[in-house]
């Protein structure tokens, strides 16, 4: 589903820095979202995402790292532990029908 919703990110990088970005997803799903951010990140890194709406955090993954554009890349995040709620939006049933 495309929705723009705010977030934050915070992570520690292979080298051993840490970061915290706040960013906004792109869009999102019952298995993660796609966001943009400024810091590096490599396909398997975990990042720990904040929905500032509600202040919930969990533990994602990095499943996709687009190319960079505008000083931002996109990057999608699976979580680690399923969590269809944390965006707050009932998704359809996966067999849902048209």
């Amino acid at each position: 589903m495309l929705l723009t919703l705010p977030v934050s990110v915070h992570s520690t990088s292979s080298n051993g820095s840490k970061f915290e970005e706040a960013t906004h997803t792109l869009v999102v799903n019952a298995h993660g979202a796609l966001i943009t951010l400024a810091a590096p990140v490599t396909s398997g890194q975990v990042l720990i995402i904040t929905n500032k709406a509600t202040r919930a955090q969990l533990d994602c993954k990095v499943v996709f790292v687009g190319h960079a554009e505008g000083g931002k890349t996109q990057v999608g995040v699976e979580f680690i532990r399923p969590s269809p709620s944390f965006w707050q939006i009932n998704f359809p049933p996966d067999d849902w029908g048209t």
